[in-house]
């Protein structure tokens, strides 16, 4: 193996230019086949075996009217201080509401308080249970919007109105952490190594391994019926093993030049032994990730596979595109004190 992977950092890095160019029209490819897809991620979940999961098909089954993993809103009402829901004026405005909400495109049903026996003892407070006809991630900003329009109503006529459930429960913003991430990892790379050049390029490879993965896991989303948390999930993974892999080849890399060797055997040097240990640690997450399926949980299996899958591209683009930048980078990779040092060194060697 070690053998292999010295042949190989050596390779890549005479014919960087071609390396880097194949990974290059790679991301290009595989970036605009997701570009192109018009497939959605799934965002059923299903848990064969299960007890819930039986409900959920039994529910299907004798009510198929019903969806049983539709959204669902609690809309509570408060009466004004010193009166009651069921007061005249208070149950024309409760009315209202209700039947502003049930005129949705989405909602499969809207119970209102006195209806669905859901008013307080002292007939002070009340809630409607209004369902959807599909899940909280399909709802649309539409059906949001009008939700909240309803409850407005209901406060412009002087009642207290909350919502609760997942109605109005929304995807987190993604890339921030991300985002985030990268930039804290930059500072303690630029930290670490001293050399802009040497900092920016674990990222730099490690971003090219996960824009690939990812746009492979869109475009193959509708294919494969991915869920939406799956590009997640490969973006965290793929980012945290492809910055490290690339750590242990520029490290060793830089150590191999401060021993004296020269930039084409230092980098055969640092691919055969640092490489080793990233084909090795990758292969143990590989593993590890393949090993979800296991369970036989659907979503699962494909989160682990997907994963498992940006862990390969990390490991290859560790042995491969991380050699061809540092062909590109040569000496700059190393602090400039040390390049100075190495400079002069050589120089009274030549004298």
């Amino acid at each position: 193996m070690a053998t292999l992977l010295y042949r190989l950092g050596r390779f890549a890095f005479r014919r960087r230019g071609l390396v880097a160019l194949v990974w290059v029209l790679l991301l290009a490819a595989v970036g605009g086949a997701a570009a192109t897809s018009s497939s959605s991620a799934s965002s059923s979940i299903s848990i064969p075996g299960t007890e819930a999961q039986q409900a959920f098909e039994l529910l299907d089954e004798r009510f198929p009217g019903t969806n049983p993993e539709g959204a669902t809103a609690r809309v509570a009402f408060q009466a004004p201080e010193g009166e009651q829901l069921t007061d005249p004026e208070n149950r024309a405005a409760v009315g209202e509401v209700v039947g502003e909400i049930a005129q949705g495109s989405q909602v499969q049903q809207a119970v209102d308080p006195f209806r669905g026996r859901a008013v307080s003892p002292d007939g002070t407070i009340g809630y409607a249970q209004v369902n959807y006809d599909t899940s909280a991630l399909d709802l649309t900003e539409q059906s949001r919007t009008a939700l909240e329009d309803a409850v407005e109503q209901g406060r412009d006529a002087g009642l207290t109105v909350e919502v609760g459930g997942d109605a109005l429960m929304t995807m987190p913003e993604t890339g921030t952490t991300e985002v985030i991430g990268v930039v804290v990892a930059a500072v303690v790379l630029l930290i670490t190594f001293g050399a802009l050049v040497a900092a920016g390029l674990p990222l730099v490879t490690a971003l090219i391994g996960v824009g690939i993965s990812v746009s492979a896991i869109t475009a193959l989303t509708g294919v494969l019926e991915l869920d939406s948390t799956t590009p997640i999930l490969a973006t965290m993974i793929g980012l945290a093993v492809g910055i490290d892999y690339a750590l242990f080849i520029v490290s060793r890399y830089r150590a191999e030049l401060g021993e004296g060797h020269a930039p084409y055997d230092a980098v055969g040097r640092a691919t055969g032994t640092a490489g080793s240990a990233v084909v090795f640690a990758g292969l143990t997450v590989i593993i590890a990730l393949a090993g979800l399926s296991v369970v036989n949980i659907p979503i699962l299996t494909k989160m682990g596979l997907a994963a498992a899958g940006a862990v390969v591209l990390a490991v290859l683009v560790a042995v491969t595109l991380v050699p061809a930048f540092v062909g590109f980078a040569g000496t700059r990779i190393l602090p400039r004190k040390q390049r100075d040092r190495t400079a002069a060194e050589a120089a009274r060697a030549a004298a």
